[in-house]
């Protein structure tokens, strides 16, 4: 079997979105307003289709039925079967996006019959004025909410960050959050496409329609607590890999390659690679070589041994934690 794959692009229209993925991505499309490019997903009716090989045509569902623990790894194949456990976006919001919240898998399984959905971003580029919302700045009851969304009060509790080329934020289920205008963002996030919509400052969708909101479901899946930092803590100036976010869904580091640098890689999981700058060379067992610019989102198969890359890039790698 190939041992990295690439997948075509699911680009997504919607009221927010900008023209940014074409430019980061390097596509040209007619498409206009694109908010979000499914980068992998095994969202069903969103899967993602490999592109180019012996598999090309496949979706990824079906390529996981194919190579089983070889691709996925023999812990996530236990696990979930041909469900692909995360998705991968980049996600360009030239308008603010909804406040919104997810439920956790308690939640999401007795309502959708569906796993929950935590989630974290790595901003890839930030206009000077960009915020991100994340969490509250002051500790709220449900009956506040339901006030402060009602009179259009909701962002004076929420806790709003200025955002910069490199912040990470880490965002549990529960968590209540919203990208601001201005924002690039690679998101990772586990394979569920549930969101409460709490407030959306009385916009309308692409239908001319006010978009629908989800403020009583939004009531139980909320965290009412305040935290003391909201934004993730790492080594900005460290070469090679970097630690950014690790949870029972999903562990992710930030690669400078600078030369060549080798990947610790074991058969528990595979890793998806998502080139944020530069370009550098994929190299797999001295038996397959990918190719990846600014833009670019690989999957490298558990069954790699060895993983090389050569060149001059920054790389965000995601992997499913053993449990």
């Amino acid at each position: 079997m190939n041992k990295i794959f690439t997948f075509r692009p699911y680009l997504k229209t919607v009221v927010w979105g900008g023209d940014k993925i074409k430019n980061f991505k390097n596509i040209v499309t007619d498409q206009e307003n694109i908010g979000e490019s499914w980068e992998i997903s095994g969202v069903p009716g969103h899967e993602s289709v490999v592109e180019s090989g012996e598999d090309a045509g496949l979706t990824i569902t079906e390529l996981i039925a194919k190579y089983g623990a070889d691709l996925v790894g023999e812990d996530v194949y236990s696990r979930f079967g041909t469900d692909f456990p995360l998705l991968i976006k980049i996600i360009d919001a030239r308008d603010n996006l909804s406040v919104q919240v997810h439920p956790d898998d308690e939640l999401a399984g007795k309502r959708h019959n569906s796993q929950g959905k935590t989630e974290m971003w790595y901003v890839i580029d930030a206009d000077y004025d960009a915020n991100i919302i994340a969490g509250l700045s002051q500790e709220i009851t449900p009956e506040e909410y339901r006030r402060r969304v009602a009179d259009n009060t909701i962002t004076d509790v929420l806790a709003n960050h200025k955002s910069h080329p490199g912040d990470v934020f880490f965002l549990p289920a529960g968590r209540i959050h919203a990208i601001g205008a201005g924002n690039l963002i690679a998101e990772i996030q586990q394979t569920s496409d549930i969101t409460y919509r709490v407030y959306d400052y009385d916009r309308r969708g692409l239908d001319g329609k006010p978009r629908q909101l989800h403020v009583e479901e939004a009531v139980d899946a909320i965290d009412y607590k305040v935290y003391d930092n909201y934004v993730t803590d790492y080594d900005r100036d460290a070469e090679g890999e970097v630690p950014l976010v690790k949870c029972k869904y999903f562990d992710v580091q930030k690669i400078t390659v600078d030369g060549q640098i080798s990947l610790p890689h074991t058969n528990e999981s595979f890793a998806v690679l998502i080139c944020i700058s530069g370009q550098c060379t994929v190299d797999i067992d001295h038996e397959a070589a990918c190719n990846m610019s600014r833009g670019n989102t690989a999957l490298v198969a558990a069954s790699a041994r060895g993983v090389t890359l050569t060149g001059n890039a920054v790389l965000i790698a995601a992997s499913v934690p053993k449990q």
